[in-house]
């Protein structure tokens, strides 16, 4: 019943039981780009503060517990297991362990190309959103050797991804658009799709069979992916009208 805001300046706890009326309970001054949750403590990527660790076991009060600074500037951040992935920016990915979330401790990176704008995992594969390197897939079986199988390197700009059924969305600034990218085979990533947003697609995330976009000055998208036979791919607004194959 709560969310957790990264607002730039502070990271923002809301009640939203009641989603008709959301009310700000509570704050933390730490710089936030991007926040993720495991149970009782929030893990806030801080820019150049990188990573901030916060108990929210009192969403009134979050206290901050622990923190592991970081070489580059903490732009995104996603928990998996007893570690957390950074993306860094120009340091590229970095993986923490948390085990002990007072003492956070690096324990490999990754260099990517470009910037390290996002990060996603699932199973032992990190998918770095890497800014104008594109989406890179970084096998993190062994976490203190992370090591690129696979990438998907296009024109457009990733500044932020997220994943669902074999599928990334990310959000390309460059292109305002978002990008479809089918990922179930790492080593060979294709796009099957794609809709054009009016402005620089900065966020995405995936719920309900529906993809949200948040497009810097043009505001909120709801959208939908349909795969259906004999198309390879169809992107539809948020009423289930086709936009492109």
């Amino acid at each position: 019943t709560y969310a957790y805001i990264s607002d730039l300046s502070s990271m923002r706890i809301v009640d939203i039981s009641n989603p008709a009326a959301p009310t700000e309970i509570g704050f933390s001054p730490a710089g936030a780009r991007n926040v993720a949750i495991r149970g009782n403590h929030a893990f806030v990527a801080a820019d150049y503060n990188g990573l901030r660790v916060l108990n929210i076991s009192n969403p009134a009060a979050p206290a901050e517990v622990g923190f592991r600074d970081t070489p580059g500037r903490a732009f995104g951040v996603t928990v998996s297991g007893d570690y957390v992935y950074v993306a860094d920016g120009s340091a590229g990915l970095r993986v923490i362990n948390i085990a002990s979330p007072t003492n956070p401790t690096e324990v490999g990176s990754y260099d990517t190309p470009n910037s390290a704008m996002d990060v996603g995992v699932i199973g032992t594969y990190a998918y770095v959103a890497d800014d104008a390197g594109g989406l890179r897939v970084v096998d993190v079986t062994d976490p203190a050797v992370p090591t690129e199988i696979g990438f998907y390197d296009p024109w457009w700009c990733a500044s932020a991804i997220t994943i669902a059924e074999n599928r990334a969305y990310v959000a390309d600034e460059c292109g305002n658009s978002l990008r479809v990218l089918d990922i179930s085979n790492p080593t060979a990533i294709t796009e099957v799709g794609y809709y054009s947003t009016p402005h620089q697609a900065f966020g995405v995330a995936f719920a309900d069979n529906n993809v949200y976009v948040a497009d810097n000055a043009a505001g909120f998208f709801v959208l939908r992916y349909l795969a259906t036979s004999g198309i390879t791919g169809r992107v539809t607004d948020g009423f289930g009208n086709p936009i492109s194959d």
